[in-house]
C-alpha cells in the first residue's frame, strides 16, 4: 500500500500529517520536507493516471492548492511558491502510483539547492511545530 492511502487510514493528527480532508482529495504535510510548510493536495483515489481525473477532482484540488497558497502565505510569509505536479518516475515522482501536488513556499535565498547538493534538509522549525502552525492557520481562514 502507498504512503497516501496509507495516511488516509489514520486518525487526523500529527501522525499521519494530514490538515485538511475534502470529498476527493486531502491536504498532507511532506514528511521530507523542502521548506517549512510544504504540502501536497493529493487525491483521494488510488491512480496515477491525470486523465482518470473527474472535473470534480480537478476543481477541489485547484481550489485546495489555492488554499493551501493562503494558509502558507499567512503563516510563514513567503516571497514565492513553487507549485508542481510531477508524473512518473522521469517526471520526477517521489511517489510514482498516486498523484499529488506540491505547494512549496519560497524565499529568496533559502536553502533549497542543498537537498540536492547535499542529499539533506535544512528547516528553521521541527515537523511538528509546522503541522501545529499550519493546522491552527487552515482552520482560521
Amino acid at each position: 500500500m502507498c504512503a497516501f492511502c496509507e495516511a488516509q487510514m489514520k486518525n487526523d493528527g500529527f501522525g499521519n500529517l494530514i490538515v485538511h480532508r475534502g470529498e476527493h482529495c486531502f491536504v498532507i504535510m511532506n514528511l521530507y520536507p523542502y521548506n517549512s510548510g510544504h504540502l501536497m493536495v493529493v487525491t483521494n483515489e488510488h491512480t496515477n493516471q491525470f486523465s482518470d481525473l473527474s472535473a470534480e477532482h480537478m476543481a477541489e484540488m485547484t481550489s485546495l492548492i489555492q488554499k493551501a497558497i493562503k494558509v502558507l502565505t499567512r503563516a510563514y510569509c513567503p516571497q514565492g511558491f513553487n507549485v508542481g505536479l510531477n508524473l512518473g518516475e522521469a517526471g520526477g515522482a517521489g511517489i510514482q502510483e498516486h498523484l499529488h501536488w506540491h505547494v512549496i513556499p519560497r524565499w529568496f535565498g533559502d536553502a533549497n539547492f542543498i537537498t540536492v547538493v547535499g542529499r539533506t534538509r535544512v528547516l528553521p522549525e521541527s515537523l511538528e511545530e509546522s503541522y501545529n502552525k499550519i493546522l491552527e492557520t487552515w482552520n482560521s481562514i
